[in-house]
């Protein structure tokens, strides 16, 4: 059983940090971004390497004191706030913001945890690569947390999750050890890899402190366009289309209803949709062209195509990086109109590809047996994850909708595990979904997972309530 944070423990961490490891406890390190939870209290510590984290942890977990891994507090499911239990200490990555080195002739970045992910992506940039984690957050979400949860974003159709991105990991386990791992080796066949341990644990099974990253050479051109398709099933056959003709040129391949315009039109900011009417359905794709291939032809060519078989109705090449830029803006600020009216429940899921118009019409469905609600079902249909928001009509507010709340979760998570889905596609369980995996997980993963955690943090001092609880 852990102990709440004491003054000896105090004392202790007082007499072996810096001074400059400390830092007040303000209101911004004990909330998340959806205003679900809210922490309690704890010591807040910022330390600048590896070594400080060590100390910390080891006179934790000698302790039996809880930690909380804080990275950009950007995390939707409330890994990074604990409301209840003993009082823990919270170790911010704020200070360890270094990148370390950018090795062009391998396609490897070494950084710390702390960096901010759009800092990578900058550093990778100036060497002439590409770091293609994307994120809305990506101004202030760090690497050490996109790491710690698995980070999706909208390249995944073509590099792949967070996971796929890295190469290897320094992190502080629950012991207080150090392991180093950051290996560049792109073939390393020693044993379990801890690296993919880590990754997605969600700070439950240590503390990663640097990370190495690999890195992709530029696309000579780049290229983006909106297309007005009939419905999901037209989208699902449009993606398979751009798919033969474009093949891995394709980075972004996302899903957007009318209810994530209408949003953005209801809360600004300004957003110009380059249609007369706002569409019902329309799908962002975004390429990157290499060997000469000019990507305005190659998603004309797309259209031309996909028009001819009755997949598209109308659509806007980008003819500029800017207008580009401004298509993608029109995605990128749909979770922030989200946010401004307030969902009921938001639900990150993922199903197979092939069954995303039966989840859409079923869901839709169901929930009206339930209610009437809005709901704003959008994101990355290239590898089959939805954001599959519930929102109360107009005029009435989610407070209102609260007893509902876990109904419209429950609807919503039944019908993707029955589609062979998963509840959590890309922002992870953290203490949102603890219960959600308990009910929906396979018991022999489940119980694997748990045997992984007492054998690696027998005190249960990592991230406690989070994950498996």
């Amino acid at each position: 059983m852990l102990n709440s944070l004491s003054d000896a423990l105090r004392d202790t961490l007082a007499a072996a940090l810096p001074d400059a490891a400390f830092r007040d406890l303000t209101p911004a390190y004990l909330e998340e971004p959806r205003g679900r939870y809210k922490g309690a209290g704890g010591l807040l510590l910022a330390p600048a390497n590896a070594q400080e984290v060590s100390t910390i942890v080891a006179a934790c977990n000698a302790a039996k004191v809880g930690v909380i891994p804080y990275g950009g507090g950007t995390g939707l499911v409330g890994g990074q706030v604990a409301e209840n239990g003993p009082t823990p200490v919270i170790i911010s990555m704020e200070r360890m913001t270094a990148i370390r080195e950018v090795n062009a002739t391998e396609n490897v970045l070494v950084c710390e945890a702390g960096a901010i992910l759009q800092s990578v992506q900058d550093a990778a940039d100036t060497s002439g690569r590409v770091f293609p984690l994307t994120l809305a957050s990506q101004g202030s979400a760090r690497i050490g947390g996109n790491l710690a949860t698995n980070a999706g974003g909208v390249n995944v159709l073509r590099y792949g999750n967070t996971r796929d991105l890295c190469l290897g990991l320094e992190a502080v386990l629950p012991t207080g050890e150090i392991w180093h791992g950051l290996t560049p080796l792109r073939k390393n066949n020693t044993g379990y890899d801890l690296r993919h341990l880590l990754i997605g644990a969600e700070g439950t099974l240590g503390i990663i402190t640097a990370a190495s990253l690999k890195l992709f050479p530029k696309p000579e051109g780049v290229g983006a366009a909106l297309m007005v398709v009939r419905d999901p099933r037209a989208a699902l056959d449009l993606l398979a289309l751009a798919g033969e003709q474009l093949g891995q040129q394709v980075s972004a391949f996302e899903l957007i209803n009318h209810m994530g315009l209408a949003f953005l039109a209801e809360t600004g900011p300004e957003t110009r949709i380059p249609f007369d009417t706002l569409p019902e359905w329309m799908v962002l794709v975004d390429v990157g062209t290499f060997g000469g291939a000019d990507p305005e032809a190659a998603l004309e060519a797309l259209f031309a195509e996909a028009h001819e078989r009755g997949l598209v109705t109308d659509g806007v090449v980008a003819q500029s990086l800017a207008q580009r830029a401004a298509f993608w803006s029109i995605r990128e600020n749909i979770p922030e109109a989200n946010r401004l009216v307030g969902s009921v429940s938001s639900h990150d899921i993922s199903v197979p590809i092939t069954r995303i118009p039966e989840f859409i019409q079923r869901g839709g469905q169901a929930l009206a047996q339930l209610g009437e609600f809005r709901i704003n079902c959008f994101g990355h249909v290239g590898d089959g994850n939805l954001h599959y928001n519930v929102f109360p009509p107009k005029g009435r507010s989610r407070a209102d909708y609260e007893a509902e709340r876990p109904r419209v979760k429950e609807i919503v998570h039944d019908l993707t595990h029955d589609l062979g889905g998963s509840i959590s596609a890309e922002h992870g369980i953290g203490r949102l979904k603890v219960d959600d995996l308990k009910k929906y997980g396979d018991p022999a993963k489940l119980a694997a997972m748990r045997a992984i955690k007492q054998g690696l943090d027998p005190n249960g001092i990592m991230n406690p309530g989070a994950v498996i609880g």
